[in-house]
Formats: C-alpha cells, structure tokens, sequence
C-alpha cells in the first residue's frame, strides 16, 4: 500500500486489491521450482520440459506448466520448445554457484505456517500442534542457512561501525552460524568470541566456524538462553534476530542474563525488526510480528522504546541505537561501572562451567 506524505493511504482500486490477493501464486511458483530444485536441474544447458521431469521424478504435463509459468515470471528462457535458465537465475538458484540462494528453503518452510494465519490470529500465537521445527529435522539446517545467507552480507559492514574499544571477549547470544561472531573476531587479533545457542544449532555453528578457519578463536556453549546462564567475564554481549521471538517477560530476564554477563563498563547490543511507536511501520517489521504470530507462542516485533526500558531496567546505561542493514535497527548501552570489580574473577565463561553445573559438564569453554 502506498501512503502519501501526509500519511494518508491511496486508493485502492479492486485491481489493487485482487493483485494483493493473489500475490501468493508468484511466490509459490518460485517456492516449488526451489524445492524440487528445478533450477539445479536445468543448470546451464537447454532441456525440453519431458526431461526435465524425467529427471525430477514428476508429472511431465505439470513440470511444463510450470516451467512455462517460470517464463513468464523472467527466471527461465524458452527457445524452439527447450528451457533454460536465465542469467539471474543461474548465478542465484542454481546450487553450487557462489551467489547460490540457499536460505530460500526457509522461506518454503514458512509457506506452511503463514497458511495457518486464520488460526492463529483466532489464537493469538502458533496454530500448529507441533512446530515444523519439531516435526521435520531439515527446518533448522534450512533456517540456520538462511539466517547465515543474510548475515555474512553485512556482519563485517555492520561490525566495523561499532565502537569494539577495550572489546577482547564477545559473547553472541543465539548466534546461529557464527556469523556476526567471525566478523567480530576478524575485525581484530585481540578479539575472541563465545557462541551460545542450542545444542542442535551448535552441531551446526561448529561447522560453519571450521570453515572460516576461526576454530582457534571462536569457542561455542550448548545451552537454553532462557533456562541457562550466560556466563560472566564479557566485554561485549551481542543478540542479533533474538527478542523477536520471545515475549516481553521473556526479554527482560534474557536482557538481565546479558547484562550479567558484563564486565562493569561492557556494552551490549540488540539488533532486531524495530517497529515504530504506533506499530504501523516499517513495512518488514510489521510483516514479520505477524511471521512470530504463526510461527511461535509469544513472539512479536517491539519498539525502540521498550527495548530501551528493558536495558534501563537490566542496569544499562548510555543506552543509543542507530540504523543496521537492510530492516534492521541496533540499539545498545553499557553496563554500569563498579570500582570494586576485579577482573581476576570473571575470565570468559568461569562461572558457565562451573563445577556441579552438570549441565554444563565436558562442553569445553576453550577451543571447540
């Protein structure tokens, strides 16, 4: 919808309104061609539309529909009855290309739980019995994959423009792949960095550390950031894409965890959809607290405002926020300052391994 400098929204013709309605063919046409890897398929050579679905192990009448359909969507060619892939769509959809859009398979997954919307606006949180993340395994490496393909795009843009004096530990809370954490780490020799996230993550997060060659700085931690503790000792804690998915409770006690897990004078940062004070703007912020509406029990997109009163509540001080990326807007303060503190107690990760923490028990805070 278009809204005009003094706020008011165009009119809407039915036009206007019918291609909203039917925005979703476009979207699963695209979706199904990625799932069934239809582009891979096609590769750079030309091939009639039988072989293509003599390959894919489908209907060869649908499989030329849809091809067809991918035409006159701009992705595939048709020349003299062969199909090929257009430019745009072999350097994106093809796997195996550097530029290779992996992380789409997420959004496919994301089909199933937006076709749940009804429901959960009836509910006021996930329809679903269970969440595809329960029910099917490959949810987390797709969404893992998905959150890595947008992060390596800014982490080290966005990591250059912080403010790391007197930064030598970095915690990043729910840090997926380790992405923004590499980048913190290459951003300086002196810097190391700690992983926290869930253990089937983490299985994850391990692989993608090993292959940027930051294994030697980069230590990782299974937990529940809202079961666990953090740890202490922390110069900076960094929770990006993670308060979206929590509730406003949920938020403060993991916001107090973090800034616990401070050195006195430490930072921390959150990145994250921020919406507006009204809730009706940015446009992917808005969309995206109805993407928590279906696909989790409590989670929401929040204003700048009460992120910064749940930092003020936490202890944070100096609280500033500025652009990110893409949607996203960073807010972050330091933790108060205490002459008393000693350094000597509070190396990175002391307390997380603590012993009869049977939790934690042969996780190895070091190199992992």
């Amino acid at each position: 919808m278009d809204i005009s400098k003094a706020g008011e929204a165009r009119v809407l013709s039915p036009e206007d309104i019918g291609r909203t309605a039917t925005a979703f063919k476009k979207s699963r046409i695209l979706l199904s061609a990625f799932e069934l890897d239809l582009f891979t398929v096609l590769g750079r050579q030309k091939r009639t539309s039988h072989d293509v679905a003599v390959e894919l192990g489908t209907n060869p009448r649908a499989t030329d529909r849809l091809l067809n359909a991918l035409c006159a969507l701009g992705l595939i060619r048709k020349d003299d009855g062969y199909f090929s892939n257009t430019e745009s769509a072999t350097r994106f959809l093809v796997k195996g290309e550097k530029e290779y859009m992996s992380g789409m398979m997420h959004t496919a997954h994301l089909w199933r739980t937006w076709n749940t919307m009804t429901g959960a606006i009836k509910k006021g949180g996930r329809a679903m019995d269970t969440s595809i993340k329960e029910e099917d395994p490959a949810w987390t490496p797709a969404f893992i994959e998905a959150m890595n393909y947008r992060a390596v795009m800014v982490a080290e843009k966005l990591v250059s423009r912080l403010d790391l004096a007197g930064v030598k530990q970095v915690l990043d809370v729910g840090g997926g792949s380790g992405a923004y954490a590499i980048a913190f780490v290459k951003s300086h020799p002196d810097i190391v960095a700690t992983v926290f996230d869930l253990p089937g993550v983490i299985r994850l997060t391990k692989q993608y550390i090993a292959e940027s060659g930051m294994t030697d700085r980069i230590s990782t931690v299974s937990g529940d950031y809202h079961e666990d503790d953090l740890g202490t000792g922390f110069d900076l804690v960094f929770l990006s894409a993670i308060i979206h998915s929590n509730s406003p409770d949920r938020n403060r006690a993991l916001i107090e965890k973090g800034a616990k897990a401070l050195n006195p004078g430490g930072r921390i940062i959150i990145q994250d959809f921020i919406v507006n004070e009204d809730r009706t703007g940015p446009l992917f912020g808005v969309l995206f607290a109805l993407n928590m509406i279906v696909g989790t029990e409590a989670g929401d997109t929040y204003t700048e405002s009460e992120v910064k009163t749940w930092l003020m509540q936490a202890g944070v001080t100096d609280i500033t926020s500025m652009t990110g990326f893409g949607p996203t807007t960073l807010i972050m303060g330091r933790k108060k300052s205490d002459e008393h503190f000693s350094t000597h107690h509070c190396r990175a990760g002391e307390r997380l391994r603590a012993k009869g923490s049977r939790r934690y028990q042969n996780i190895g805070f070091g190199k992992s």
